[in-house]
């Protein structure tokens, strides 16, 4: 392997607007890069909380950095990010956001990556880390799994699925060369339209499977990132306009395959995610989306529709194109979680047809019939009954248009998953046995105590008899009168408290508390929060 480049090759950008808290760290997580970096381009977008003035003073220790200053706020991302483009001196740029990190080695990895292949782009895996968890979650980690050199992005269509700007090295003069730019202004998901711009250049693209940003994920801050602040109707206008433009520009460009991944993964990303949440929203906010959605998806034609006909996101964008106000969002809700649910019922057309539901007989299921048995959105009942002499989970597995019945089930192995952490504490492989009602059942005990304090996530894996399996997640039956805290005697701790809860995707979870202190810091919570309501 031919050794690092001595002379500096890499200038970071570093954008940031009254993050006088995080800032500092960003900037040293760039500069502590090694030689490599040879200009740390730090744009206040006109501060008010003293960013400034550490920004300046740490320029007067270091001389690689240099700070810039806008003289009025621009009210989003992509005008800082131009204005240190438009800085940088060197053949590299690459940008970081003040919150955020550049884990160590990180320009090392990128830089040897397109120094070798000569490719004008270099992308790298990305972790958004909740805080204050920790809990890291890796960001489209099938692009990154294996060193790939990619000679046209068409080759690799899932390239639009990162829409990420900051995992990435670019050569300075392709991006000059092509005019790449971010929107200007208070543009939201800038990222969506630049990213386009720079596939729509056609580059030679380099990626590797080593760590190169830390995006932290901060929900329970007093201000909330402009992308994670989906509450407001404007911000799904931004997201569709986004996710617009950068359509636009690839079919413009005449990236025609690219262009449709971009409206597919309009599908799989963006409407699952909103749907998952609109029932949390008020009925105004409900309609006005559901409104704008059908005009937006009102632009798919045939091909687009028929790219991957059994997908979820398809499912759910044909429902929501067929029906003219928002209904059975409980039902989507399930289908556009991760794993997806399809819940009962499962409706069939007098000719046999399998549909939605007889209220919708005009979305057409039957590209299920033909799916992988791995890909099946197969929904599975779970029902946790806390006692204080052992707890039970009780599982069903429904049918889908006889898909599973002729797959076979035989067994579902339960896994109770550490929220903070993601790894597995405890599982079981139990066999399904067949009911007179067309579903599968499984029962087994849950040791509450050897499980311990903590969120536990119930992630499933069904096997058939046809050697295929399927990862899900547990429909948590809302009927169930199990579905609240139960206060339980533990010869271990004393007492244990125990609260299966469906998540905001349907999904079972169970929150343990142990021990007088636990059950203490659960009430004191409880009371904060019925006196904030």
């Amino acid at each position: 392997m031919d050794p690092m480049p001595e002379a500096p090759q890499v200038a970071v950008v570093v954008i940031g607007y009254d993050d006088a808290a995080h800032v500092t760290d960003a900037v040293r997580s760039a500069l502590d890069q090694g030689p490599a970096v040879g200009e740390v381009i730090a744009v206040d977008d006109r501060s008010t909380d003293g960013s400034a003035e550490i920004l300046d003073r740490l320029a007067a220790a270091e001389p690689r950095l240099r700070v810039l200053r806008h003289a009025v706020n621009s009210g989003g991302c992509g005008t800082p990010r131009n204005t240190g483009t438009d800085a940088v001196s060197l053949p590299y740029v690459m940008f970081l956001d003040s919150d955020d990190l550049l884990p160590p080695g990180a320009v090392a990895a990128l830089l040897r990556a397109a120094t070798e292949t000569g490719a004008e782009v270099t992308a790298g895996l990305c972790v958004r880390r909740e805080l204050p968890s920790g809990r890291e979650h890796p960001w489209q980690a099938r692009l990154f799994a294996e060193p790939a050199l990619i000679g046209h992005p068409a080759e690799r269509p899932h390239l639009v699925h990162d829409t990420l700007c900051v995992n990435k090295l670019y050569r300075t003069d392709f991006l000059r060369v092509n005019g790449i730019r971010f929107p200007e202004g208070r543009y939201l998901y800038e990222d969506f339209v630049f990213t386009a711009r720079v596939l729509a250049a056609a580059p030679r693209l380099a990626l590797v499977p080593d760590l190169v940003y830390v995006w932290h994920v901060r929900r329970a801050a007093e201000q909330l990132s402009l992308s994670l602040n989906r509450e407001h109707i404007g911000n799904w206008h931004a997201r569709t306009r986004a996710c617009a433009e950068a359509y636009e520009i690839l079919r413009g460009a005449g990236e025609t395959e690219l262009a449709r991944a971009a409206r597919a993964k309009f599908l799989d990303h963006e409407l699952r995610m909103y749907l998952r949440e609109l029932g949390l929203r008020d009925p105004e906010y409900r309609r006005a989306w559901w409104v704008h959605t059908r005009n937006c998806l009102a632009g798919y034609d045939a091909e687009d529709w028929a790219r991957d006909p059994a997908a979820p996101g398809t499912l759910l964008g044909r429902f929501v194109l067929a029906s003219p106000e928002p209904r059975d969002l409980p039902r989507l809700r399930e289908l556009a979680a991760r794993p997806a649910r399809l819940l009962p019922p499962y409706a069939r057309t007098p000719e046999g047809t399998p549909v939605w539901s007889d209220a919708h007989p005009g979305v057409d299921l039957t590209p299920l019939l033909t799916c992988p048995t791995e890909a099946l959105p197969c929904a599975m009942d779970a029902e946790l009954l806390p006692h204080a002499r052992g707890a039970r989970l009780r599982l069903r597995l429904h049918e889908l248009y006889g898909r599973l019945a002729e797959a076979g089930p035989l067994a579902v192995t339960a896994r109770w998953h550490d929220r903070t952490t993601g790894r597995p504490a405890r599982h079981i492989t139990l066999p399904l046995a067949p009911a007179p009602n067309g579903t599968w059942t499984a029962e087994a005990a849950v040791d509450l105590h050897a499980l311990g304090a903590g969120v536990w996530d119930l992630c499933l894996t069904v096997h058939y008899k046809d050697g295929a399996h399927r990862d899900i997640t547990a429909h948590a039956r809302t009927d169930s009168p199990h579905l609240r805290r139960r206060a339980l005697p533990s010869p271990r701790h004393l007492v244990l408290l125990a609260h299966p809860y469906a998540t905001h995707s349907g999904a079972l979870s169970l929150r343990v508390a142990t021990g007088p202190a636990g059950a203490a810091r659960v009430a004191r919570g409880r009371l904060r929060r019925l006196i904030g309501g």
